[in-house]
């Protein structure tokens, strides 16, 4: 909501889609989205499962809002 205010993008997307778009299958294990992020932004240091979600939420992100301004 906050974010929202403020004017902020707010985006939400469900772990499938997060998946496909990292791994290329919304059926895709921790590991491989761990895996694929670590080769997306290489040299970065990526502490543990829970930061390799929280990037790949970002990529997922950043892939759908460079559509949507494509598309505008």
């Amino acid at each position: 909501m906050c974010a929202a205010r403020a004017g902020i993008d707010v985006g939400e997307y469900s772990p499938t889609l997060v998946k496909k778009a990292v791994v290329g299958t919304g059926g895709a294990e921790k590991s491989q989205v761990h895996a694929m992020v670590s080769r997306l932004l290489p040299g970065v240091t990526i502490a543990g499962p829970d930061a390799a979600d929280a990037l790949a939420v970002a990529i997922t992100h950043a892939h759908h809002l460079a559509t949507a301004r494509r598309i505008a």
